[in-house]
């Protein structure tokens, strides 16, 4: 079972001083540089990197949590803290998973607890549940300590103290007894997160990859030719793959040969019909093009799907049939869009009558225009 997002709540991370808002199946930033769109989008990286282990890890390569939390004012008293919150929902049944993290404790320049000066501590994490209006805890952890709800009802704790490095969502999966814990820890683990598609020589997705079954392109498309081997050859299910890429590049096919054990492609263009370029022979627009299609069709999509700036090193002709492939998508899963370009989230827009919310700086925090504190759009009354 997957859980769709419901809403984010995002405060103390670089230019988000405090941000909350619902997302829909289909979610597209638009703004300038230097607007904070990217900081959005890495902050649901960060919530998946706490399913994974990589929390701190992933903070530490952004130069720390110092160089990672907000810069401006805050309140007096209040601790210098990231907090990353995020609600999920499946029918009637929610979700809501909260990790904060701060700075190495110290006293009389000692430091306290069990980690590096400058390392990010994950200080609070709690995940709740609710069904037909009942909430309840089901993990709850401060510092080191860990409480669990069990299937009896009864919370206990969990016995062995954490790092201050580490994360309960990670650590606490076992299916059998925190069948919670798993579910949304599962549903995390399955969100692809499409920027590091590179399209050098060096790309991995100019090379052919091993021919294993592959319903869903990796995040960083190494596994684009068993993508399309398995659309062409195992599921027998091409055909949309073949329209958009005949809406970018009219008169071209796709070519994929049947494995063996290494899988390939290759493209044939109209002005030479009798010569097939190879993956390492493709422009970089047409590769990324592919690896987004391969993204966006694949067999079986992720619940949750996050591109950032998709449009980099595409021709303009090329957006129009992009904007097609995302609309199409967002009917088989929640898409977060975060670009550039205006006439991507137009023509997105036009196919789907989704407007895109303009990414914004306001005070020297990132903003959404027209948002509300309560966290709705003023245009939603009208």
């Amino acid at each position: 079972m997957s859980f769709s997002v419901r809403d984010i709540w995002f405060k103390g991370y670089r230019s988000l001083r405090s941000i909350h808002f619902e997302v829909g199946d289909l979610t597209v930033f638009v703004g300038a540089n230097g607007a904070g769109k990217t900081n959005l989008y890495r902050g649901l990286q960060l919530i998946q990197a706490a399913a994974q282990g990589s929390f701190a890890h992933e903070l530490a390569r952004e130069g720390g949590l110092a160089a990672a939390l907000w810069a401006g004012m805050r309140p007096k008293n209040e601790p210098a803290r990231i907090h990353l919150d995020v609600g999920l929902i499946n029918e009637s049944m929610r979700y809501r998973y909260r990790i904060e993290a701060g700075l190495v404790q110290q006293a009389g320049g000692t430091i306290l607890g069990t980690g590096f000066l400058g390392e990010p501590q994950v200080k609070v994490e709690t995940l709740k549940f609710s069904h037909r209006g009942r909430e309840r805890t089901v993990l709850e952890r401060k510092g080191p300590g860990v409480t669990i709800l069990g299937l009896d009802g009864k919370r206990r704790s969990f016995g062995v103290p954490l790092l201050a490095s580490e994360t309960a969502l990670a650590i606490l999966h076992d299916a059998d007894r925190l069948a919670d814990i798993a579910a949304v820890r599962r549903t995390l683990l399955e969100w692809r997160f499409y920027h590091g598609l590179r399209t050098d020589r060096d790309s991995p997705m100019r090379q052919p990859c091993h021919a294993v079954t592959t319903p869903t392109l990796a995040s960083d498309g190494h596994d684009l030719a068993a993508v399309f081997a398995t659309l062409v050859h195992i599921r027998a299910d091409a055909a949309a793959l073949q329209e958009c890429i005949d809406e970018a590049f009219p008169g071209a096919r796709l070519v994929v040969p049947m494995p063996d054990r290494m899988a390939s492609f290759g493209m044939v263009f109209p002005d030479n019909p009798k010569r097939v370029y190879e993956a390492n022979e493709l422009s970089d627009g047409t590769l990324r093009y592919l690896a987004l299609a391969g993204a966006l069709l694949s067999a079986r999509l992720p619940p949750f799907i996050a591109l950032n700036e998709p449009e980099a090193s595409l021709h303009p002709d090329l957006l129009a049939p992009l904007a097609g492939m995302i609309a199409r998508a967002s009917q088989r899963a929640q898409i977060w869009l975060v670009t550039h370009s205006k006439a991507l989230a137009d023509a997105i827009e036009a196919l789907s009558g989704v407007p895109p919310h303009r990414v914004i700086k306001r005070d020297g925090e990132t903003w959404l225009d027209g948002l509300r504190l309560g966290g709705d759009f003023a245009d939603e009354d009208d």
